[in-house]
């Protein structure tokens, strides 16, 4: 018996129909794929911002002929720990626009997954039977491009949050190395 408004448990034991299977795979590849262009979005988006920051804090300090040896020990500390920060954010963010690929794992009688496995089919002469393999396991090549699709999306966040975590010090770290005396 179930809750009221709680979902119904999943029925067990019976093989999903592998049309439906199929077509569940293809409608998350599609999802994936999308996430992971938003992921690229916002690094991108993120590495723009680093650039504006750095350069309004490189004109506005250039044009005072100020330099970091101006400041006391403990704002000298802050600055350098703020440019390391921006300089992580921006190695961050640019892993996570870096595009992934997985090694080669295709091998004879896999189904193809993405076009690296189209790759290495053709270099092994293989493409006709890797084609004719896909066609008859369709949802073996799709849970496999699923798989590395959700890997390289969460690839992506991790170094988007690392970027942002690391861009946000060092937009704080900063101007705050400027107002200690």
């Amino acid at each position: 018996m179930t809750a009221p408004g709680a979902a119904p448990a999943p029925p067990t034991g019976s093989p999903a129909d592998p049309a439906a299977r199929a077509q569940l795979c293809e409608r998350l590849l599609t999802e994936l794929r999308a996430e992971i262009s938003r992921a690229d979005s916002k690094a991108s988006v993120l590495v723009a911002a680093l650039g504006m920051t750095a350069g309004v804090f490189s004109g506005l300090l250039a044009g005072r002929q100020w330099t970091p040896a101006a400041l006391s020990g403990a704002g000298t500390v802050l600055w350098w720990a703020g440019a390391v920060c921006l300089a992580l954010s921006l190695f961050a963010l640019l892993l996570a626009v870096l595009p992934r690929y997985r090694s080669g794992t295709w091998t004879p009688g896999l189904p193809l997954s993405y076009f690296g496995d189209i790759q290495q089919a053709v270099r092994h002469g293989h493409l006709e039977s890797a084609l004719a393999d896909t066609e008859r396991l369709p949802t073996a090549g799709l849970t496999r491009a699923l798989a590395e699709t959700s890997r390289i999306a969460a690839r992506k966040h991790q170094w988007i949050r690392a970027g942002l975590v690391a861009f946000g010090s060092g937009t704080v770290l900063l101007p705050a190395s400027l107002l200690i005396r």
